[in-house]
C-alpha cells in the first residue's frame, strides 16, 4: 500500500521533477507534488511524496531527513491526514455572504 510523506523546507526553485527524483533513489514513487500558491504560482515550501509502499517510505526518511537539498536541510516525515481546521468552522464552499434581497 503506498505511504504519503510531508517534505518540508523546500527551496523554492524545485519542482515537481526534482522531487520525484531525490526520492526515486530510495524506492517507487506514486506521486509528488510541491504545493505552490494558487494567486502567484510560487512555492509555498513543501510537498508531498507518495512512495510505493511503507518499507521505501521509511527508507527515504532515513536517508532524506535532515539532508541538503538546494541549499536547505529537508523536513521529511510521514504526512499525517488532513483535518478539519477550526478557523474554517467546517463550511464547505467559497462564496461569501449571506446576500440580502435586492428590489
Amino acid at each position: 500500500m503506498a505511504k504519503k510523506l510531508f517534505v518540508g523546507n523546500l527551496a523554492h526553485e524545485l519542482n515537481d521533477n526534482d522531487l520525484k527524483d531525490l526520492f526515486s533513489q530510495h524506492g517507487s514513487v506514486q506521486s509528488a507534488q510541491v504545493i505552490t500558491d494558487r494567486d502567484t504560482g510560487r512555492s509555498k515550501g513543501f510537498g508531498f511524496v507518495e512512495m510505493g509502499n511503507d518499507d521505501e517510505a521509511q527508507a527515504a526518511i532515513k536517508a532524506l531527513n535532515g539532508t541538503d537539498a538546494s541549499g536547505r536541510p529537508l523536513t521529511v516525515n510521514e504526512a499525517r491526514p488532513r483535518t478539519e481546521r477550526p478557523d474554517r468552522g467546517g463550511r464547505g464552499g467559497g462564496f461569501g455572504g449571506g446576500g440580502g434581497r435586492r428590489y
